[in-house]
């Protein structure tokens, strides 16, 4: 199990697959010469993390945080509960799929795990098995709360989504061995740093109108106000001596006029890179796009 490569067991909107070859040339070149600690604020789907995991053996730990509190509790059963939680998802995909030619009974299944999920009632264990549940089977793969903290994206139209991967959990357990999992505010993840640390950042994005809320994946909203403390944060990291990467999205491909972030990360490098978004309720609006990523190198 330890030979198999551990992915991201969530889709996720914004998440980072698509910016690895550009976030790798950005990487300190120094900083994985020699043992290291990976820091990442923002977790998400966490696929840098495992990127990070699997491909550099000098990691001596790794720090996440984010502030949904469901997300943080999967990671933490993962790592702790693996086998019971695949017991769950098990039945779940079950009987998901056995409602496959059920569409009024499979429509009245879903909605029935997701108020069960809003509730937060479960035990740990089954609420990360219906928050695994929901995101291999509502819309798109979306995760979205609303300003009561309740999950509400409608059920997909996937067939028979694979809701149990069970050994790709069991990798991604034996890797989370080394991690340290937080839920809170970003700026915490400062107490857990060394002196040869890696900071990336993966926030809520800026959003490029007013109907791209993907960023509403926790019910406090992530505005131009955070922005600005974020990059204090990141500022304060350079004058402790760690080194950063941060991504968010480039406002100006949709207002040339826009320095928002120009502006803010002025004294940083600022770099414009092809990403594609793979979350869209139009197939013909995924596709390329800029996105940024700074840097303090």
């Amino acid at each position: 199990m330890k030979n198999k490569i551990a992915k991201q067991f969530l889709k996720w909107a914004g998440g980072k697959t698509q910016l690895i070859n550009e976030i790798k040339k950005s990487l300190p070149y120094d900083i994985t010469k020699s043992r290291f600690t990976y820091l990442e604020p923002f977790v998400g789907s966490g696929a840098v993390l495992f990127w990070i995991l699997n491909n550099f053996p000098k990691l001596e730990k790794a720090v996440i945080n984010d502030i949904n509190e469901d997300l943080i509790n999967t990671y933490r059963v993962i790592a702790t509960k693996p086998e019971e939680l695949i017991s769950i998802l098990q039945i779940l995909q079950n009987e998901y799929h056995n409602l496959d030619s059920k569409q009024e009974e499979r429509k009245e299944y879903y909605y029935q795990k997701r108020e069960l999920y809003n509730t937060r009632k479960e035990e740990k264990s089954s609420q990360a098995a219906l928050f695994i549940f929901l995101n291999r089977t509502c819309f798109n793969g979306l995760y979205r709360v609303n300003s009561k903290n309740l999950f509400n994206v409608p059920m997909g139209s996937y067939k028979k989504p694979t809701i149990c991967d069970g050994k790709n959990i069991l990798s991604v357990s034996n890797l989370l061995q080394k991690v340290e999992i937080l839920c809170g505010d970003y700026e915490a993840t400062l107490d857990k740093a060394t002196n040869n640390s890696f900071f990336y950042f993966d926030p809520p994005y800026k959003p490029l109108s007013e109907t791209s809320s993907f960023n509403s994946y926790a019910k406090d909203e992530f505005n131009d106000e955070e922005q600005i403390r974020l990059k204090n944060f990141c500022s304060k990291l350079n004058v402790l001596g760690h080194q950063w990467i941060l991504s968010n999205s480039d406002v100006k491909g949709k207002n040339s006029a826009d320095n928002f972030f120009d502006d803010l990360y002025s004294d940083f490098t600022i770099l414009r890179v092809d990403a594609r978004r793979s979350i869209n309720a139009n197939p013909e609006k995924r596709g390329s796009l800029k996105e940024l990523l700074i840097t303090n190198q």
